[in-house]
């Protein structure tokens, strides 16, 4: 059966807030993919951004981007009030560029905001999320509350022992040692991630939910490869073809194509194949079923990274 859909990435969603999100815009642009007899929204990957910000450099391969919940919402929740997001510079007096940087500066502060007035730890919600997704989440807090201490430096350059995980899982005083914050800040930090990603996956979720009512099913992209500088690099180590010192033996690119005459070179991590058939694709298991929670549909981008790929060292 033919179906036909639109791609349009969350980030070109209109918006008053300098990016777009999961707002009242995205469900009017389901119901106008439903008035042009569409059946399907393609998306870019949800992933939070990092270098470049681009959508396929993320740092994590499962968490989702903050810059896409909807600030409207978390005001009807009694999180923010309208006066706290109105005269912020998020970059919106161009509709039609994401300007990154004010984003970065002026969105955080004010999540931070609603994080303070939360209550969500003691929602039955929060600790089924909690539940559901440990596999992934306590790696990447943890992960964004050092950077953020460390300013936001990649984990490569960070202190070895932070680098390299030599500390017990809990050990958050040696740790926030070694950021140069106290244990209570770098504790504050890890929750104030974990909510921001209960905030995403329900907002989203909630999203999503009301385009399949609709008949309108979401094609989403899981990139073969992750970033350099993402959680799953830092924390799963054995994954990718790193050295004893936690350092790329290789890095990925591709021969010559249409695309580019010289090639390319990618720069991400290359996967250790040995050590996943080992474990039976375990991490490739979970990394398509979670996908399989965001999206209807999943596309892997890209083919010939599987295919056809250089290992550079």
């Amino acid at each position: 059966m033919r179906k036909a859909g639109i791609l349009l990435p969350v980030s070109s969603l209109p918006s008053r807030y300098g990016i777009g999100s999961f707002s009242e815009s995205a469900r009017h642009f389901v119901d106008q993919l439903v008035e042009m007899d569409q059946s399907l929204w393609q998306i870019l990957p949800l992933g939070p951004t990092g270098y470049g910000d681009s959508p396929y450099q993320a740092f994590s391969a499962f968490a989702g981007n903050p810059y896409y919940i909807d600030l409207d919402r978390l005001i009807e929740e009694g999180l923010l009030e309208q006066h706290e997001v109105e005269g912020i510079d998020f970059g919106q007096e161009d509709p039609c560029r994401a300007d990154y940087l004010k984003l970065y500066e002026n969105r955080f502060p004010i999540l931070r905001i609603a994080f303070a007035r939360s209550h969500h730890e003691e929602e039955e919600g929060y600790r089924q999320f909690l539940s559901e997704n440990e596999f992934w989440l306590e790696d990447y807090a943890l992960f964004m509350a050092i950077k953020h201490s460390l300013g936001g430096i990649g984990w490569q350059e960070w202190p070895d022992d932070l680098r390299l995980r030599r500390f017990d899982r809990n050990a958050y005083a040696a740790m926030a040692k070694e950021c140069g914050c106290s244990q209570e800040e770098l504790e504050s930090e890890i929750r104030f991630y974990r909510f921001l990603q209960y905030q995403f996956m329900k907002q989203w979720m909630e999203l999503k939910e009301y385009a399949n009512r609709k008949g309108i099913r979401i094609i989403g992209d899981i990139p073969i490869y992750v970033s350099p500088d993402s959680s799953d690099a830092w924390a799963c180590g054995p994954l990718f073809q790193f050295d004893e010192d936690h350092r790329p033996t290789a890095v990925a690119g591709c021969p010559p194509d249409a695309f580019a005459a010289d090639g390319q070179l990618w720069g991400n991590p290359l996967y250790d194949w040995g050590y996943h058939e080992q474990t039976g694709f375990a991490w490739w298991k979970k990394r398509i079923a979670h996908c399989l929670k965001l999206y209807d549909v999943v596309r892997i981008d890209h083919f010939r990274g599987f295919d056809e790929y250089y290992s550079i060292p």
